[in-house]
């Protein structure tokens, strides 16, 4: 059984008993989440929806928040001094899927 999830502008698809990393949501550990707009459901058979299925929940618990590793961006063009370096960090939040319904 699986579904796909729309969550911070992004899609999805979860299992019961993954660990997914949404963008930071500034939830405490051990906090219950609940996604509601679940785009897709299969429990056998599939059922894609209109946008969302009705009735359709996903259920997740926080595990911790963090930062991901630094991503270097960096434009060098061949003249001279003509470089730039960037870093950036991903806030993110890290969820475990408890249920599918």
């Amino acid at each position: 059984m699986y579904a796909i999830i729309k969550a911070s502008g992004q899609q999805f698809k979860v299992q019961e008993g993954d660990i997914i990393c949404f963008d930071n949501m500034s939830l405490e550990p051990k906090a219950a989440v609940e996604f509601k707009e679940v785009l897709a459901l299969d429990n056998g058979e599939l059922t894609v929806g209109t946008p969302f299925v009705e009735g359709a929940i996903v259920k997740g618990e926080v595990i911790n928040e963090g930062r991901d590793k630094k991503v270097i961006i960096y434009k060098k063009r061949r003249r001279k001094d003509s470089k730039l370096k960037r870093g950036f960090r991903r806030d993110f939040t890290r969820v475990r899927i408890t249920k599918i319904a």
